[in-house]
């Protein structure tokens, strides 16, 4: 479940749309991994919920002051969080396509999601390389639906670190005026 990238700097993507997501809101980071998003807004003074299957991860980030730690297995139990809204999801290396109505349940009706894996023609530059584990041209955009309002979408190669193919979505709900009225 975990995300495949170790590093601990976050992804170009969320910091690239982080600015949606208010300080002080509350976020989802979904299979965690080594929680470089969670640290991340919680530095930001977020209330970050945390959730990963990977026990020994989560124990790295118990101790951080924001970040409250759940372990589970989303996969295979029940999810977690069915009566409880975030203002920001942020999923990245991750795919469990049965997991998209939760989350967007889970979304407040005007949170932000923001969401970056893999894509098929990824197995030309190593793993993931299963299909069950890449997105088809544009799928990302049929999981969200009509259910958010999409900022922005990528996708196709990118090149820093090492190549990969991604698809990346930055959405925020129905709610949420957009585009934002600019200052006077």
């Amino acid at each position: 479940m975990s995300g495949h990238d170790t590093s601990l700097s976050p992804s170009s993507w969320v910091l690239r749309f982080a600015a949606l997501v208010a300080d002080g809101a509350r976020v989802l980071d979904v299979a965690c991994g080594h929680g470089r998003h969670s640290r991340w807004f919680a530095a930001r003074a977020c209330e970050v919920v945390a959730v990963d299957r990977d026990a020994a991860l989560l124990d790295q980030l118990s101790s951080v002051a924001g970040i409250t730690c759940v372990k589970a297995d989303i996969e295979a139990d029940p999810w977690p969080f069915e009566d409880e809204k975030f203002d920001a999801i942020v999923v990245t290396n991750y795919l469990h396509r049965a997991l998209f109505p939760h989350l967007l349940r889970s979304l407040a009706d005007d949170g932000v999601l923001l969401y970056e894996t893999f894509a098929r023609g990824n197995e030309s530059y190593g793993k993931p390389s299963n299909p069950d584990f890449l997105l088809a041209e544009g799928e990302l955009l049929s999981l969200v639906g009509g259910a958010l309002i999409v900022v922005a979408f990528e996708q196709g190669r990118i090149d820093h670190g090492r190549p990969a193919v991604v698809q990346r979505l930055a959405g925020v709900g129905r709610r949420r005026r957009w585009p934002p009225e600019l200052p006077t």
